[in-house]
């Protein structure tokens, strides 16, 4: 089975309503048709969890883990596939986006270390396939960026979760 990462763009009012009542979130999440607004960046999230913080999901408690991993849970009882989902606000949303915005690839490529990678156990455990992977990885970074820019920009917040 695959863990999927995913993040969703929010009006502030849309997440005080996924506080108030997680149902709402998971009907969405779950919903027939696909969401065109929930953005899937595969199986990368851990490999830019990790060539942002140099730390896995397990042991991240860096400041730009919460650009995926916020440690704010909408509903702590509610599993969306691997876990409940976490969101930043939109004030978080514009920090993070602050930082992230000027660290572009080719900075994160400098970390790329497939062995370490290996030897931490981050997920999906496929560093040491080639050079496919850094373009993977840079696709998905850059889907990240992009996300947090435009959520930024429109004063949105920003939920993720893994199914």
């Amino acid at each position: 089975m695959s863990m999927i990462g995913n993040l969703l763009r929010v009006s502030n009012t849309e997440l005080q309503e996924y506080l108030k009542d997680s149902s709402l979130l998971e009907n969405r999440v779950y919903s027939e048709g696909a969401d065109p607004s929930i953005v899937d960046i595969d199986k990368s999230w851990e490999g830019i969890l990790f060539l942002l913080t140099g730390q896995s999901l397990a042991e991240a408690d860096h400041p730009l883990a919460a650009v995926l991993f916020s440690g704010q849970i909408i509903d702590e009882n509610q599993d969306l596939g691997y876990g409940p989902a976490h969101y930043v606000t939109p004030a978080q949303v514009s920090e993070l986006n602050a930082q992230i915005s000027k660290i572009s690839f080719a900075d994160l490529e400098q970390k790329f270390d497939p062995a370490k990678m290996m030897e931490s156990g981050i997920y999906p455990e496929i560093w040491e396939e080639g050079d496919d992977v850094i373009d993977y990885l840079a696709e998905n970074y850059n889907l990240v960026r992009d996300i947090y820019a435009k959520a930024a920009a429109n004063g949105e917040a920003i939920i993720t979760f893994v199914n």
